[in-house]
């Protein structure tokens, strides 16, 4: 394991306000233009920046030491590095722990990852927080001695996640499967927006075949393979961009099949339900997110990644406008008061928007693939016994 050894160059990081933060560069140099948000995590950084939600994503970490812990091959959510760039405030200089492989600067360097280094990222923070996310940009190399004027008109003209759709980005292209572990209970069939690999693992765990499927895929097809149940995955971009994946989960809800979705999940089945989404203004990132379970009182502190959010009454009952019949608010932040579940009392459907698999993150929220399991052997059995 190599460990760098000259001074890093200079980089900055622009905001579209036109605030400045001069800093070192890490990772790669060059340039990057993303969102940026901030991850509260005091870990789990290799997580979060494997995480496919992160595309389109410059990540800015509030915790002042990242890379303490060195990178893996374990830790991996999915195949490569995802985020558009990485803020930190302090890179650690020599990783020590007995799991460490490589450095977490060779993977940035090794995936093309321009990074910045040596600023105030509280001070960031705190600016998010007061203005919202906003587009921005890394420079370093070639890339920092452009002008100011000319830095702050790349990232102007960058793209806003408001009204982008990312999931052909991150989607598997091929369909593959997964073995049930243990009993086989039947097959869920994802539809990949940006899966991790945790939530495949635990899906397995459970009973499942896994069948992952790209996000192109057609309702027709989905049923085709005569699925046990439906899941739809965390991913990036604008749920209201999403028109095409909307109208699949509304088909195979309309066929009986069971559903359980995650984060973006959560958005597209709120939609799927009649309701809308809306931007939030710097969002919730990070794995101390506390959240209420309004059924048990139960409050779980959990791992959240999303800048979006379903539009729906947190108290009473209300009715899909789509024909789903009655539907409730399951869980809300306790921090805002964002909706953060959904169950419907008509149909077999839930999701949340929070991610359960807790990678990296509290394993608070983990029985809820026990819950997609009983909902899916319930309705099963009850189907077995409506035959007879």
């Amino acid at each position: 394991m190599s460990y760098p050894t000259t001074t890093p160059a200079p980089a900055v990081l622009v905001l579209e306000d036109g605030s400045r933060y001069v800093g070192r560069a890490y990772g790669s140099l060059g340039q990057t233009l993303g969102e940026i948000v901030f991850a509260t995590g005091m870990t789990g950084y290799q997580e979060t920046l494997t995480d496919p939600s992160y595309a389109g994503q410059i990540v800015l970490m509030t915790a002042p030491h990242i890379g303490n812990t060195g990178a893996n091959d374990e830790d991996m959510e999915s195949s490569r590095i995802w985020v558009s760039g990485f803020v930190v405030r302090e890179p650690a200089r020599v990783p020590s722990n007995f799991r460490s492989q490589r450095t977490l600067d060779a993977d940035l360097e090794s995936n093309g990852v321009v990074g910045i280094s040596g600023i105030d990222t509280r001070a960031i923070t705190r600016h998010i927080r007061s203005l919202g996310s906003m587009r921005s940009g890394i420079f370093s190399g070639e890339d920092y001695e452009l002008s100011e004027g000319e830095q702050l008109e790349l990232v102007r003209g960058g793209a806003s996640m408001r009204g982008r759709n990312l999931s052909d980005e991150v989607s598997t292209v091929e369909p593959y499967s997964i073995p049930a572990q243990g009993d086989r209970i039947g097959s869920v069939a994802v539809l990949d927006l940006g899966v991790k690999t945790s939530t495949l693992n635990y899906l397995a765990e459970r009973g499942f075949e896994v069948l992952v499927l790209p996000q192109s895929i057609t309702a027709e097809h989905v049923l085709s393979l005569n699925p046990t149940a439906l899941f739809f995955s965390n991913g990036p971009g604008d749920p209201a961009a999403s028109d095409a994946h909307v109208t699949l989960l509304q088909e195979v809800l309309r066929a009986g099949v069971p559903y359980f979705g995650i984060c973006f999940g959560n958005q597209l089945l709120g939609r799927a339900l009649g309701f809308g989404t809306y931007k939030l203004p710097f969002g919730h990132r990070g794995i101390n997110q506390p959240v209420l379970d309004k059924a048990t009182g139960r409050v779980e502190i959990t791992s959240q990644n999303h800048g979006f959010a379903v539009d729906m009454p947190i108290e009473g009952i209300s009715e899909s406008t789509t024909g789903f019949g009655r539907v409730e608010v399951s869980h809300y932040s306790l921090n805002d008061q964002v909706v953060e579940g959904i169950r419907c009392l008509d149909i077999p459907a839930f999701s949340v928007q929070y991610h359960p698999e807790s990678a990296a993150g509290p394993h608070d929220a983990n029985y809820l693939f026990d819950r997609f399991r009983d909902v899916v052997v319930a309705h099963a059995a009850a189907g077995a016994g409506d035959a007879k």
